[in-house]
């Protein structure tokens, strides 16, 4: 992703334990780079609601070590955020400006994160994603491919709106927004919304698949956290920071053969 703006030095899980904040501001000291792009979390939203210390300090406790240190050296901090941060009570997409209040303890953390790198003062681009998917990693879209591919009937909720976003749009145009300088929050989601309902009968019809998808309500899938009902996310801001309109959730999916 990364290694068209010069070079990279990449972490794992196996090399770098973000839940360490000293082994954290070690790393950052000792390569000393010009940018930092922290593409990691504790994503598990319903673990999170018991191994919260956990989920509290890779989310929120990381990312403002990180930011202290960025803005020690000057450095850009790139972090992404999610959806999450929202109680979907809204009935129209989230703006930047609209006051977060999290229905779950991941996003109690991931709103955390946010806040932290605010107020370190640093150089910062805080991208909020929502229902990233891709051929790698275990993610929504997978499950419902592997349904699909051996054509099986599926239960999916119509009671939860957001924007699917496919990794690599992310990727793309978080080196895209690093080159045009761009700064502060942004919503980076493709254009329109759906209900994972829609969602995974569009991967269905996608794949030529034979599985019937029945829609039905959350409850049928009890959970231990809450899910924000709404978080659909208006991306007007990064389309102008990019200087071009952002392509529906469909063509995206449509498009990319890897993934359809």
């Amino acid at each position: 992703m990364l290694s068209p703006l010069g070079e990279v030095l990449a972490t794992d899980r196996g090399t770098l334990d973000l839940a360490d904040a000293d082994a954290v501001r070690r790393l950052v000291r000792e390569a000393r780079p010009q940018a930092i792009v922290n593409a990691a979390a504790y994503t598990a939203v319903d673990r999170a609601e018991s191994q919260r210390d956990l989920a509290m300090r890779v989310n929120a406790l990381a990312p403002g070590v990180l930011a202290e240190e960025a803005k020690r050296l000057g450095a850009l901090l790139v972090h992404y955020s999610t959806d999450y941060v929202f109680d979907g009570e809204k009935r129209s997409p989230y703006l930047e400006a609209d006051a977060p209040n999290p229905v779950s303890y991941y996003g109690v953390t991931k709103l955390g994160g946010e806040l932290a790198i605010s107020a370190s003062g640093c150089r910062h681009l805080v991208l909020r994603t929502s229902w990233v998917y891709g051929p790698r990693a275990s993610n929504f879209y997978q499950l419902i491919r592997r349904k699909a591919a051996a054509n099986e009937a599926m239960l999916m909720v119509d009671d939860q709106i957001s924007v699917p976003t496919p990794s690599a749009f992310v990727a793309a145009h978080t080196v895209a927004l690093i080159r045009k300088q761009a700064a502060g929050l942004l919503h980076l989601v493709p254009s329109g919304q759906a209900t994972r309902h829609e969602f995974a009968l569009e991967v269905v019809r996608s794949m030529k698949s034979g599985s019937t998808v029945e829609a039905v309500p959350s409850d049928r899938f009890p959970s231990d956290a809450r899910r924000p009902r709404y978080s659909a996310m208006s991306n007007a801001n990064a389309a102008r920071a990019l200087g071009q309109a952002l392509p529906d959730w469909r063509t995206l999916l449509a498009m990319n053969r890897e993934l359809a």
